[in-house]
């Protein structure tokens, strides 16, 4: 077992496909404090909990034409950054976008572990103090990174008890019913889901060679656009507005977040198209907006067992949700209608997700990109996949997180408001944790 792991973890498909020039992805993670930042605290708590994970205490080394998870010693000041700062700053807030924006031009040293925590003791307009993981996308995906979040995380009702996992309720609308029909429903609805799929994939093939989204201001760059300068906002939205919402119209906490996204980006391009106020130009600028090809290439997990799993579980070397990253894409189309009853947005984006829900789209697109890495290599594989993210507007993704008030190592916790940088998308890449109290993304 030692020589095993003094050999090293080759680097998955995956992984390597992160590692391309076009793909280079990282994640980044703004966590707000209620309180000013203690260093040493930060530091042994590192210690107890992501120092025991085998992906941070690793560094890449390639040998010959394998590259492999080499485990090596770890010396947190090399990972652990405290900047300087200036308490008198007239702008906290823009001086944090800054500090995160600077992120996007340099890369992480490859000589050591892929990850760093910058530490800013900088009151802001949310928080006492902003702390911020970067961490490269292949070292783990949403689902594993928060399963890792959750383990170095305490209630701040109870210091000694980890957070609450979120449970996935399952879905009870198609349980076993004793009528004489039931086998024909059975049929139907599993040929529905074959022709669901096949179009969808058809779709997403489509979007590979030839179909493109409308150019829009959010949809602005050429080629290369993923290697430019990017700046990271998160903005605050109440939790229980989204569950009113959600339960006056009996959907999902997902369908109420795609509808106001949707709401959202109609109202800027609504703006941006402004051709007049008298009645011409009101119907002239809805008639542009209805041309618009918008569409979010969303991320899946599709892992056996859905929803956020127990760090031990995930690490346990038979286990069916498995640290890494497993996602699928499914391609979902935008609504760009200017509506009179803003509901609607809501009710088309349940609609949708409901007839995407009914399709195998994310795991036939896993499949197909698993099965190009093996045949074709990873600069094929990146090369589509690049394609697919180019040729959509938005990437959207959301993940459950702590359903109470958690402290980051006795430091309580304000906000977490994650997002991705290093794909080819210009605009917008929504990355939400759901929690009892507020969202951010």
């Amino acid at each position: 077992m030692a020589s095993r792991e003094r050999e090293g973890e080759p680097l998955s498909p995956t992984g390597k496909l992160f590692h391309e020039p076009s793909l280079n992805c990282y994640v980044i993670a703004i966590m707000g404090c209620k309180t000013s930042i203690n260093p040493q605290v930060i530091r042994e708590g590192l210690c107890q909990t992501l120092l025991k994970h085998p992906r941070f205490t690793s560094k890449l080394v390639k040998k010959g034409r394998k590259t492999k998870w080499i485990p090596t010693k770890v010396d947190l000041d090399n990972h652990i950054i405290v900047p300087e700062i200036d308490s008198n700053l007239e702008y906290p807030d823009r001086f944090v976008e800054d500090y995160v924006s600077h992120f996007t031009k340099t890369p992480l040293d490859q000589s050591k572990p892929l990850w760093e925590l910058h530490l800013l003791n900088i009151k802001t307009s949310d928080a006492e103090a902003v702390s911020v993981f970067r961490i490269h996308h292949s070292i783990g995906d949403g689902a594993s990174l928060i399963s890792l979040l959750l383990a170095a995380t305490r209630k701040t009702s109870d210091p000694n008890a980890l957070p609450t996992v979120p449970i996935q309720k399952k879905d009870t609308s198609h349980q076993r019913s004793s009528s004489p029909f039931r086998w024909l429903f059975v049929i139907w609805w599993a040929l529905l889901l074959i022709w669901h799929t096949f179009v969808d994939m058809l779709l997403f093939t489509f979007t590979i060679f030839f179909i493109k989204d409308t150019p829009t201001p959010l949809k602005a760059g050429a080629l290369g656009v993923e290697l430019h300068n990017k700046r990271i906002v998160h903005r605050t939205v109440s939790m229980d507005d989204i569950k009113l919402v959600k339960n006056e119209m009996k959907t999902t906490i997902n369908d109420v977040l795609l509808g106001v996204t949707q709401a959202a980006l109609t109202r800027y391009l609504n703006r941006a198209y402004d051709v007049g106020a008298n009645s011409n130009g009101v119907k002239q600028r809805s008639s542009v907006l209805k041309k618009i090809r918008l569409r979010a290439s969303i991320l899946v997990n599709i892992r056996p067992v859905g929803g956020i799993q127990e760090l031990a579980d995930m690490m346990a070397e038979k286990s069916k949700v498995k640290w890494g990253n497993c996602m699928g894409y499914i391609i979902l189309p935008f609504s760009i209608v200017l509506y009179k009853d803003p509901l609607e947005y809501v009710r088309h984006a349940k609609a949708t997700i409901d007839r995407k829900k009914h399709s195998l789209e994310a795991i036939c697109s896993y499949a197909c990109a698993k099965l190009v890495l093996n045949l074709l290599g990873v600069k094929v594989a990146a090369a589509i996949t690049r394609r697919v993210l180019f040729n959509t507007t938005v990437a959207f993704s959301n993940v459950p997180g702590p359903v109470e008030e958690i402290s980051f190592y006795g430091h309580p916790v304000a906000y977490i408001a994650p997002s991705v940088y290093g794909h080819p998308l210009v605009s917008i890449e929504s990355f939400i944790i759901t929690s009892s109290a507020t969202m951010h993304d």
